[in-house]
């Protein structure tokens, strides 16, 4: 548990760790280009719940059969929420239809809203999700991807809940969380 007097740079923190989802992004775009523009949301959200099954599958186990950590699986959480975002606003291709700089810029986009919004929440919320687990983040994640399911079911359409939009910032910034306990925070 951290101390009150404690002093965090959650900005500079948050920035640190998407500076590593970025650059895998960046990685994956030379090696496949932007091939994710066929994928419906709902494909996205179902990537989601992949990546935040293995995660409560290997934290519940306490153990992989695969060689890889949990890190990558969080990096693929923040990546996916974002390619998210970006097809909602731009809708399903048919075909890759992104340079590789424009869909560089397209995620920077929208990783600056993410921040935007984590910064404003962080402030109401007084660093409170420093407080908490690695598997409570987790937990929202999966329960925000069961929603985003949901209101995918409902063709978008609800009544007094925010979109699959805030359900995708709200899971990439459980996941930064995650990754700045898991590789950046040191007791």
């Amino acid at each position: 548990m951290h101390t009150m007097a404690t002093t965090y740079n959650t900005q500079e923190e948050f920035e640190q760790v998407m500076s590593q989802c970025r650059n895998l992004f960046a990685d994956k775009l030379h090696d496949y280009g932007a091939a994710w523009r066929v994928l419906r949301t709902e494909t996205l959200t179902d990537q989601l719940f992949i990546k935040a099954a293995r995660i409560r599958s290997i934290q519940t186990k306490g153990c992989s059969m695969v060689d890889e950590g949990i890190v990558p699986e969080f990096i693929g959480l923040v990546n996916y929420s974002l390619v998210g975002l970006i097809q909602l606003d731009l809708g399903v291709a048919e075909v890759e239809d992104l340079t590789q700089e424009k869909a560089l810029e397209l995620y920077d986009a929208k990783a600056r809203e993410a921040q935007e919004l984590m910064l404003r929440k962080n402030h109401d919320y007084n660093e409170a999700w420093r407080a908490m687990r690695v598997s409570s983040y987790v937990d929202l994640i999966y329960m925000k991807i069961f929603r985003t399911k949901q209101i995918e079911d409902l063709d978008g359409t609800t009544r007094v809940s925010e979109g699959i939009a805030a359900n995708y910032m709200d899971i990439m910034n459980y996941a930064v969380f995650g990754l700045i306990k898991l590789t950046l925070e040191q007791d």
